[in-house]
């Protein structure tokens, strides 16, 4: 290409020798048009020389949807569980005609979130239930998306939800600290925005199993961990929300000389791969799913086409806990 405008699909079926239909066939991978193998590559190759991409602008127009799943960023830092999990969602997605957008703004100010979001026009969105309202979803829906999910500790009365229960992650970490014979419990609560309400709702599930445990808000700094850890009086069994946390404290803990599990047992939560490196290894809660990725990309696309239909309350996939015993309780 000689000028600077983008290439289009009209230059495609020059430089290939065919009709700009059959561009569009073999670039969207129509599979009942008939175009041979050999003209497929031609076309292929045509595009790649050209450097040509197509319009998603155009897609939206033509077919009334733009293929984009919205994820929202949530306004806390996300842990390796959620990231690997819409990982893992955006690979099966993607065969399906669709592509997760992780949209990075996490502060809006002045603006309402949903309008923001709308305004990207995503075919579905998936996002915590406690950031939506009626008015933003009834605004999502009226502005082209065919589904809204929550992310949620509980069914929401909104919209269908992806549920993680964090009482019943608090709580399984708490049995087994106590069925190990620890006495003083305590959990861990992040001093971060977002994330120390999941610390809250972890704290309740302790409480579950011991009512007297304490609750200790923790920032993510070794200056934080390092205060707990040379505390007199530390409890000796302690859930530590996740496993950064958890790591951070036991770090400090054994800088200060407290020994990991003698002094003080550990429990994290995620099951990272780093939980089984660490020295000594760490007792962790892992995530069971009811839905797989897969499952869950199948279901956004029998929504979004009409296939299925989930009501408000209704639960995609519950992530249930399991532990996942290793040498630091």
């Amino acid at each position: 290409m000689t000028s600077n405008r983008p290439p289009t699909s009209v230059d495609v079926a020059r430089a290939a020798g065919v009709s700009q239909a059959t561009v569009s066939y073999v670039l969207n991978d129509n599979p009942n048009a008939r175009v041979s193998e050999e003209t497929r590559q031609r076309v292929r190759d045509a595009a790649a020389r050209l450097g040509y991409v197509p319009d998603a602008s155009a897609r939206t127009l033509r077919t009334g949807r733009s293929g984009i799943v919205l994820v929202p960023l949530s306004p806390a830092r996300t842990g390796g569980l959620v990231r690997d999990l819409l990982d893992d969602l955006g690979e099966e997605l993607r065969p399906r005609g669709y592509t997760l957008v992780q949209y990075g703004e996490r502060h809006l100010k002045g603006v309402p979130a949903a309008k923001v979001w709308a305004g990207l026009r995503p075919t579905a969105i998936i996002v915590e239930a406690d950031r939506l309202t009626r008015a933003s979803v009834d605004l999502l829906r009226a502005s082209g998306t065919r589904t809204v999910i929550g992310f949620s500790d509980a069914p929401s009365p909104l919209v269908p939800a992806v549920v993680m229960d964090h009482e019943s992650v608090g709580a399984c970490a708490a049995r087994h600290l106590a069925e190990r014979g620890r006495r003083r419990l305590a959990a861990i609560v992040p001093r971060e925005e977002g994330v120390d309400l999941m610390g809250v709702g972890r704290l309740r599930g302790v409480r579950q199993v011991a009512p007297d445990a304490e609750r200790i808000d923790l920032a993510f700094t070794e200056e934080a961990a390092r205060a707990v850890a040379t505390r007199h009086d530390l409890p000796d069994g302690i859930f530590a929300y996740n496993d950064e946390y958890a790591l951070l404290l036991m770090s400090a803990l054994q800088d200060a000389g407290v020994r990991v599990p003698e002094d003080v047992a550990i429990v994290g939560a995620d099951d990272l791969l780093l939980a089984s490196l660490v020295r000594p290894r760490l007792t962790s809660v892992h995530f069971d799913t009811t839905a797989t990725p897969a499952g869950m990309a199948a279901y956004i696309d029998e929504l979004v086409r009409g296939d299925r239909t989930a009501e408000p309350g209704s639960v995609i996939s519950i992530y249930g806990p399991r532990l996942i015993v290793r040498s630091s309780s």
